[in-house]
């Protein structure tokens, strides 16, 4: 497939205990192949951009090179290999994102394995290291503050595999007690031209800022209806990745 590609975008999240919540909002989000980010014309470049700092370990390096650092010290070497990621770009100055992937190949093109990074709404991420199914699907423990409404416990069902023509990502939090809160990501494939890029930007100016502004949002809402806030643990920053 022939990248970047962009993914216009439907989120939602399904709570159901102990509160029911479910909402669902709009945006776009990149697919890139990381030796290859795109060059946009300088006039188009505030509407799009890739820096290292806004992602996984250090900000002087490039992306890949952090991606290879922290497989390196999980025993994991592509040789080279392809490694594509999903994620929002940095628009008008700004980025946010909740969640981004990487597909990790071996030099024979074959999945060696899948990173998923999550960023919280207090300046910290996490990076989860899996080794997927045939349809892209994996189980970790959930090791990272998200939501102030939910502990760090419990274990996480992902399904996320590597888009073509359509996006189709899936989180499932199974706690201890309680039915599962879930997340999922579906879209369709546009080519990233110029034009194209022109049109998501006018109907979503500032994507991630409105996915910033949507989270704070519901968080007031579910305060509101007496939802309780779990305290935030202290934060034990992962090696290579913060």
């Amino acid at each position: 497939m022939t990248l970047p590609a962009l993914y216009d975008c439907q989120i939602r999240h399904v709570r159901t205990a102990p509160l029911t919540s479910a909402f669902t909002h709009r945006s776009y989000s990149w697919l890139v192949d990381l030796d290859h980010l795109p060059r946009l014309p300088r006039w188009l470049r505030p509407l799009a951009s890739f820096r290292a700092a806004d992602h996984l370990g250090d900000p002087a390096r490039s992306i890949r090179e952090n991606v290879e650092a922290f497989l390196a010290g999980n025993d994991v070497d592509l040789a080279g290999g392809r490694i594509t990621m999903l994620a929002s770009a940095r628009v008008l100055g700004y980025v946010f994102n909740p969640l981004s992937v990487y597909w990790c190949h071996a030099a024979d093109g074959s999945l060696a394995c899948v990173l998923a990074e999550v960023h919280n709404t207090y300046g910290q991420r996490h990076c989860y290291l899996l080794r997927t199914d045939e349809r892209g699907r994996a189980e970790t423990d959930k090791a990272f503050y998200v939501s102030p409404f939910n502990p760090v416990d419990g274990r996480y069902q992902m399904s996320l595999p590597e888009p073509g023509s359509r996006l189709a990502l899936t989180i499932t939090l199974h706690r201890p007690e309680g039915p599962p809160f879930v997340a999922s990501v579906r879209g369709v494939r546009r080519e990233a031209t110029t034009a194209e890029l022109l049109r998501v930007t006018a109907r979503h100016p500032w994507p991630t800022l409105s996915t910033t502004a949507r989270i704070h949002a519901q968080g007031i809402r579910l305060w509101a209806r007496g939802l309780p806030v779990i305290a935030r643990p202290a934060h034990q920053p992962q090696e290579g990745v913060q």
